[in-house]
């Protein structure tokens, strides 16, 4: 299938680039007006869990396009305006399957990475792009720049990422973004055991009552760092540590890195009670004391006598059946 001919460059893009000195700005030239293959110069693979939008503005960065650009190219009618991580694209089916065919990636693959497309209530039939604006629930998180620049033929580092919990952190490359107001990843490589809960998470997973779990525990210590509960000292040591490493977690608007930084510093802390918890008994065979005492111990807590209003001891007396 031959893509819409709509005066775009979207072949051979290195070899009548736009003039760089101008600055990054795409401009017009003779390099414009090259019509289009039936598929792109580049195979441009997605991330895991990325964006659509960010997908496409990679795939435009690669052929030296903006965003709208690249979709005028391609005959997709784009609507609305919008930017990640507040908003993102829904493409209709066709305009799908224009992408599939310029980025050279098959639709089940690219449908499999990104985990909005097909968007639900995708518009109608026709090649068209719509902007959704995203509430701060399912924004995604900027991607880890390494991982990022070799999924994008080196041109940039820039990209966004619905990513599950489980991939907190990038272990090889040792960035994570614990929140979408960071516009670029908090580097770990100084708090290594965010790997070693990184490599236990996924080992959770494995487990049938892994999620909800996980689910649990999150709330738990959420609300421990909060209220400055029983892991205080631990979990101001390890914010030091991102801090120190991470001047940006200080310049982000009115958000603080102690709210900024909160889920990666609760991290290892929130899989081990996650593990502890999905391995209780299914049925309650032990006292909530004794649950105590043993979670106490695996979190590394010689002293652990939470109150009975405390989240975890209300969890295990009054919610656990």
């Amino acid at each position: 299938m031959r893509l819409p001919v709509n005066q775009t460059a979207l072949a051979a893009p290195w070899r009548a680039a736009p003039d760089t000195a101008r600055g990054s700005t795409p401009v017009a030239g003779a390099w414009a007006h090259i019509l289009p293959p039936a598929a792109g110069v580049f195979r441009v693979r997605p991330l895991p869990y990325e964006a659509t939008a960010s997908y496409l503005k990679r795939l435009a960065g690669i052929y030296r396009l903006t965003l709208s650009q690249l979709l005028d190219g391609c005959g997709i009618t784009l609507n609305g305006h919008g930017t990640p991580p507040t908003a993102e694209l829904a493409l209709s089916p066709a305009a799908a399957h224009h992408i599939t065919i310029l980025g050279r990636i098959p639709m089940a693959h690219l449908t499999h990475a990104l985990p909005w497309l097909p968007h639900p209530g995708s518009p109608g039939p026709g090649p068209t792009a719509h902007w959704k604006p995203l509430d701060a629930l399912h924004r995604p998180v900027a991607a880890c720049t390494l991982c990022t620049r070799r999924h994008s033929q080196g041109t940039t580092g820039a990209a966004w990422v619905h990513r599950p919990w489980h991939q907190l952190v990038c272990p090889r490359h040792h960035q994570a973004a614990p929140d979408p107001r960071l516009d670029i990843p908090v580097h770990t490589k100084t708090v290594p055991e965010l790997v070693t809960a990184h490599h236990s998470h996924r080992r959770l997973l494995r487990h049938p009552r892994g999620k909800s779990a996980w689910m649990t525990a999150r709330a738990i210590t959420t609300r421990w760092y909060d209220q400055q509960q029983h892991l205080t000292e631990r979990w101001h040591h390890r914010l030091n540590q991102l801090s120190v490493l991470n001047m940006h977690l200080d310049r982000v608007g009115n958000a603080s890195a102690v709210l900024l930084a909160r889920d990666l510093v609760i991290y290892p802390e929130t899989v081990i009670l996650a593990r502890a918890l999905a391995a209780l008994p299914r049925y309650r065979t032990q006292r909530p004391s004794e649950a105590l005492t043993a979670i106490g111990h695996r979190l590394g807590l010689s002293r652990f006598a939470p109150t009975t209003s405390d989240a975890l001891a209300t969890y295990l007396t009054h919610t656990r059946r």
